[in-house]
C-alpha cells in the first residue's frame, strides 16, 4: 500500500501531465504484477464494491477520533471529501503496515460479507496502522469514489511506456468485462493476441472554433466544404475481419454500447474505417441529444432501451478503404469514396447515413444556413478545406467549427454549495430559478463563468444572506440575477421545471436587473425547439 499511496500522492500534487505519466510509468516498472493489475483496475473504474455504507464510516471515524458527529459533519462540508476528512481526523498511526495494495483489496472484498462489528474493528485497526496519505487512499478504495485527476488515457500512456506495447493495443486490451479476479497482468497485458490489432482506430482530427472576422482569412469560400456539426457522440466505426468495433472520441471502446452497428457487416466491406457522429434516431428523425443520454453510461443496453432510443451513424469521413490508410488523400477525394460507399449499399437498413456536404456562393448564404442549424438538430456548421488531409489532434488551419450562439436566459440565484479543490472554502456552485407565477422554480446549476474576485463577492454575500441550511446546501435570499448560457434544451420529466439544459454556465452577473425582471419558466420553455 505504501508504494501505491506514494504514487497517488505524487499524481495528486501536480497538474503537469508529463509528471503524472512519469510517476505512473515508474510505478508500472517497479510494482508487483498483482499490484499493477489492481492499479489498472482502479484507474479504469473497476473498483471493488463498497463494503460499508458512509453513515457507518462517519460514526466509526468520530468514535475513534473522540469528536462529536456534528463537528465531523461541519469538517466534511469544508473539506468536501469523505475519504480525506476521515484521514485527517483519525489519530496519527501508532504502528505501520507492510501489506501490499492487492492484499488490502482482498481484505476489503472479504469485508463485505462480515458482521457489522467485525467491519468496524477491521477499519478502526487499519486506520491506526496507516499514515495519513495511506489512510486517504485506503478510504478512497473503501468509499468507491476514486477520482484523482488521472484519466484512463493517461494511465494507458504510462503503461505503454513501461511495457513498450502500442497505446491503442493496450486500450483495446483494457476494455471488456475483466476483473483482477478473472485474469492476471501477464494474460491481460503482456500476452500477445492477434485480435488486439483488429480494432485499432486512428487518432481523431479535431477542429478549432472560428475566430472573429474569420471569413476574410478563409477566402475564397470556394476552397471550403460545409456540413452541419451534428450534436451526438463522435465515433469511429471499424469493420475488419468480419468484426465491428466502435470507438468514441475519448478513445473508449464502446462496441457493446451500440449493438446496432453489427448490422454494418451486411453491407460494409472489411478494411473500412468510418468517422462520424452517433445520433439518436427516433421515428425516422434525428432526436434531441437528451434522448441519447439515456444510453450513455448504461452498463447493460436492454432490448427496451434499444427500441426506445435507436441510434444511427452519420458518417462524414472515410479513413480506411479496402484495408488502406487513406488519411493523406485530400478531403474531397475521401468524400467521393464515402459517397460511393453509401450510394452502393442499403445503408438505411443498417443505420448508416451520410452527412451531406454543402457549398455556398458567399458567407452571407453560409450564415443563413447556420441560423437554421437547431431546426436540423445540429450545433452549427463545420468548415473543411477541400484539399485537407486527415491530421492528428487539434490542428489550426484546415478544419473549423462555426457553432450557433448559445441559448441565454436571466435567472435568480436561489441555492449555493461550496466548491471543490482550491474553491473548497468558497460558495461557488450555484442553483438558479425562474419565475412561475410568484414562485421561483429551479432549473439549472452552474459553477463557472465568474472571475475569482466575483466568486469571492458572491461568497461573502451568501454567508450573510442564508435563509436555511440543508447539509452542505444553503438557500439564499432571492436578490441577484445572472445571465445563464447553455448549449441545448429539452423537455424532461426528471426535473421540477420540466426542462433540462445542456452545459449551463454563468455568462455574466446582471447587476443592472432586479429579480422582478428575471425570466419566467414560460420564457425558458419557449426556447425548446419544436
Amino acid at each position: 500500500m505504501k508504494q501505491f499511496a506514494q504514487l497517488i500522492k505524487t499524481i495528486d500534487s501536480t497538474n503537469k501531465t508529463n509528471l503524472k505519466v512519469q510517476a505512473l510509468t515508474n510505478y508500472f516498472l517497479s510494482a508487483s504484477e498483482s499490484d499493477k493489475l489492481w492499479t489498472i483496475a482502479i484507474l479504469s473504474h473497476r473498483r471493488p464494491k463498497r463494503p460499508v455504507n458512509t453513515t457507518l464510516l462517519r460514526e466509526w471515524a468520530t468514535e475513534i477520533s473522540g469528536i462529536p458527529l456534528w463537528l465531523f459533519e461541519e469538517s466534511y462540508h469544508i473539506v468536501g471529501d469523505l475519504a480525506e476528512t476521515i484521514a485527517l481526523i483519525v489519530p496519527t498511526a501508532k504502528e505501520e503496515s507492510d501489506a501490499s495494495l492487492s492484499e488490502y483489496i482482498s481484505e476489503i472484498i472479504a469485508l463485505k460479507e462480515l458482521p457489522e462489528q467485525e467491519k468496524k474493528a477491521y477499519l478502526q485497526q487499519q486506520w491506526q496502522k496507516l499514515s495519513y496519505y495511506e489512510r486517504f487512499v485506503f478510504n478512497k478504495i473503501i468509499t468507491g469514489s476514486f477520482r484523482i485527476g488521472v484519466s484512463q488515457k493517461l494511465m494507458t500512456r504510462a503503461l505503454a511506456k513501461a511495457t513498450e506495447i502500442d497505446e491503442d493495443v493496450l486500450a483495446y486490451k483494457l476494455m471488456g468485462d475483466w476483473t483482477p479476479q478473472t485474469t492476471t497482468f501477464q494474460q491481460l497485458i503482456l500476452e500477445e493476441n492477434e485480435a488486439d490489432y483488429l480494432s485499432k482506430p486512428y487518432p481523431f482530427y479535431l477542429a478549432y472554433a472560428v475566430e472573429d472576422d474569420f471569413q476574410s482569412a478563409l477566402d475564397p469560400i470556394e476552397d471550403w466544404s460545409f456540413e452541419h456539426k451534428w450534436d451526438g457522440i463522435r465515433a469511429q466505426v471499424i469493420v475488419r475481419n468480419d468484426e465491428v468495433f466502435t470507438w468514441s472520441r475519448g478513445e473508449e471502446l464502446v462496441t457493446d454500447k451500440y449493438p446496432e452497428f453489427q448490422r454494418f457487416l451486411k453491407e460494409i466491406p472489411n478494411g473500412t474505417v468510418l468517422d462520424g457522429e452517433i445520433l439518436p434516431f427516433v421515428d425516422g428523425e434525428i432526436a434531441n441529444f437528451n434522448a441519447l443520454q439515456t444510453r450513455i453510461g448504461r452498463k447493460n443496453i436492454s432490448k427496451a432501451l434499444l427500441e426506445k432510443t435507436p441510434v444511427i451513424l452519420t458518417a462524414y469521413d472515410l479513413l480506411e478503404w479496402k484495408g488502406e490508410d487513406i488519411r493523406n488523400r485530400p478531403f474531397s477525394e475521401r468524400r467521393k469514396l464515402l459517397n460511393m460507399l453509401i450510394k452502393n449499399c442499403n445503408c438505411d437498413e443498417i443505420g448508416l447515413y451520410l452527412s451531406e456536404t454543402m457549398s455556398f456562393a458567399n458567407w452571407e448564404a453560409a450564415a443563413k444556413e447556420r441560423m437554421q442549424a437547431r431546426e436540423k438538430r445540429s450545433e452549427g456548421l463545420m468548415l473543411k478545406r477541400k484539399d485537407s488531409p486527415y491530421l492528428v489532434g487539434r490542428k489550426k488551419g484546415d478544419w473549423w467549427k462555426w457553432k450557433t450562439n448559445p441559448f441565454t436566459i436571466d435567472a435568480v440565484l436561489t441555492y449555493a454549495m461550496r466548491g471543490h479543490g482550491r474553491r473548497a472554502n468558497l460558495y461557488t456552485d450555484y442553483t438558479f430559478g425562474l419565475w412561475d407565477g410568484d414562485e421561483l422554480v429551479t432549473f439549472a446549476k452552474a459553477y463557472s463563468g465568474l472571475t475569482d474576485a466575483e466568486f469571492r463577492k458572491v461568497d461573502a454575500w451568501i454567508k450573510k444572506n442564508t435563509i436555511e441550511r440543508f447539509g452542505p446546501v444553503r438557500s439564499v435570499t432571492p436578490h441577484h440575477v445572472f445571465e445563464i448560457a447553455f448549449e441545448g434544451i429539452a423537455e424532461s420529466k426528471r426535473h421540477k421545471s420540466g426542462v433540462a439544459t445542456r452545459f449551463p454556465r454563468i455568462l455574466r452577473w446582471r447587476h443592472d436587473k432586479p429579480i422582478a425582471e428575471a425570466n419566467t419558466l414560460a420564457d425558458l420553455k419557449a426556447l425548446i425547439p419544436k
